[in-house]
């Protein structure tokens, strides 16, 4: 039997938000997001609007991917990406196992001695709450301390060495060890949950019993909060019940 109480996610349990990308220059010259890996999700870019790119770091080196509207990009787990602005850049995200990112799947390229320290990286990454100044301010200072970590590591895989790159995915893992337990959790009361459901109907039609099919409704939404000071950019956010946990101010 099918649980009705199960939550109804968005399709395969994504996570959903809009970003517009910082327009902020960097140290070299670029503008754009705060460089960041996410450790177990991957995530995706829908363009809806402007000119940009999404700068990645990974086992196959150094990319630079063109966004413009209609293009779709997506990275998987320990890609480094940096998304950067060409012009009024704007982009859907689709984020793989809602709930995780915003428990803390996701390391900034900060230089080594911060990403040494949990009580160093934890202040460099967390933002004063709400959405003035003060929080813009140290949403810039976070992306350019990244932005520093990162440039490192591109120029070391353009050169052909990866160690600095294993380093800080070492480094990552490290950091966010103590949180996989709340990870496992939210990922089997999410996305675990509805593949599992999924199965239960593919079960039940089998046995020729669409019952299930009397609990069918429609959802729908808002963003729960515009202009967040996400990693790559302002972020619109949903508060999908069962699925999407707003960020937190960190």
């Amino acid at each position: 039997m099918v649980n009705p109480a199960l939550p109804n996610p968005l399709p395969g349990a994504v996570g959903l938000s809009h970003l517009s990308a910082y327009d902020w220059e960097a140290a070299d010259g670029v503008c754009g997001g705060s460089p960041h890996l996410h450790l177990v999700c991957t995530e995706a870019y829908v363009v809806t609007g402007g000119r940009g790119a999404v700068q990645t770091l990974g086992a196959d080196g150094y990319r630079e991917i063109p966004l413009e509207p209609g293009s779709l990009a997506w990275f998987t787990p320990g890609t480094v990406h940096r998304m950067v602005q060409g012009g009024d850049l704007r982009v859907t995200v689709l984020m793989q196992n809602s709930g995780l990112p915003e428990a803390g799947d996701a390391v900034f390229t900060f230089p080594p001695e911060v990403l040494a320290d949990p009580d160093r990286y934890r202040a460099a990454a967390t933002l004063p709450p709400g959405t003035g100044p003060d929080t813009a301010e140290a949403a810039r200072r976070r992306r350019d301390l990244a932005v520093e970590g990162y440039l490192v590591l591109r120029e070391a895989l353009a050169a052909g060495d990866t160690g600095p790159y294993r380093a800080f995915q070492s480094a990552a893992a490290r950091l966010v060890r103590d949180k996989v337990p709340a990870w496992r959790a939210l990922w089997q009361e999410g996305a675990l949950a509805a593949a599992r459901r999924t199965g239960a109907h593919l079960d039940a039609l089998v046995e020729g019993d669409p019952a299930y099919l009397d609990d069918s409704t429609a959802h729908s939404a808002t963003p729960t909060r515009h202009g967040g000071f996400g990693m790559c950019g302002r972020r619109d956010e949903y508060g999908v019940p069962g699925t999407t946990l707003p960020y937190g101010e960190d």
